[in-house]
């Protein structure tokens, strides 16, 4: 049997979007997505780094299907940085859809990245938006805090958590996606797509049940 997960110093659990609006009942649900809140609150409690995303649009953000005459939510545009997936509107700055879950309750979190607000740009990942060069921070912020091994949770699998694994390794950390700490979205195949991008640079998937029991 493996040895179980003990986190320490140098470890971060990332919870990513974990968020109303991506909850069911919100604008843009993932199937099941409230699923994963007690899951992560239990990780997060054996971990002493942890980082909450949030994603912040402003109105009118050039993702979201409203903006585009003749297009629906999931269709897919060119964007002067790639192919862009449209959303319902969500997660609209200082509105209760951009709040976190109520039930998701970390309280030690040291820090919460915003992405999306430039109005212009999706931003998916936790490190950059996505044009892939605009950075949010955070990869400088973790190595100040002598971080080497990422772990992500939370919404969705298969675009935010995604996004921010395949940018963990590209900033050159470990990186381990917790799959039953996520539930994915699956536009167009999307799921089976991040598993095999995960596998190709050696993200692995775990499970919450690797980790050792929380100390103290």
């Amino acid at each position: 049997m493996a040895e179980a997960i003990t986190p320490d110093n140098h470890d971060v659990l990332i919870v990513v979007d974990v968020q109303n609006d991506f909850c069911p009942g919100g604008a843009l649900p993932v199937p099941r997505g409230d699923e994963v809140v007690p899951i992560i609150n239990q990780l997060a409690a054996k971990f002493r780094n942890v980082v909450l995303t949030q994603d912040w649009h402003p109105r009118g953000h050039f993702s979201f299907a409203s903006m585009h005459a003749g297009k629906r939510p999931y269709d897919t545009i060119a964007a002067p940085y790639g192919d862009q997936v449209l959303w319902p509107d969500h997660c609209v700055q200082d509105t209760p859809g951009a709040a976190f879950h109520k039930e998701l309750h970390i309280p030690h979190a040291s820090l919460v990245v915003r992405k999306g607000l430039d109005p212009t740009i999706d931003s998916y990942s936790a490190f950059y938006e996505n044009d892939r060069k605009t950075p949010t921070g955070l990869a400088g912020y973790l190595r100040e805090r002598g971080v080497h091994r990422t772990f992500l949770a939370g919404l969705a699998f298969d675009f935010c958590v995604r996004y921010s694994a395949e940018d963990a390794r590209r900033e050159n950390f470990s990186a381990f996606v917790i799959e039953d700490a996520c539930r994915g979205i699956d536009v167009a195949g999307s799921i089976d797509a991040t598993r095999r991008s995960l596998a190709d640079i050696r993200v692995p998937c775990i499970s919450a049940a690797e980790f050792a029991p929380a100390t103290g």
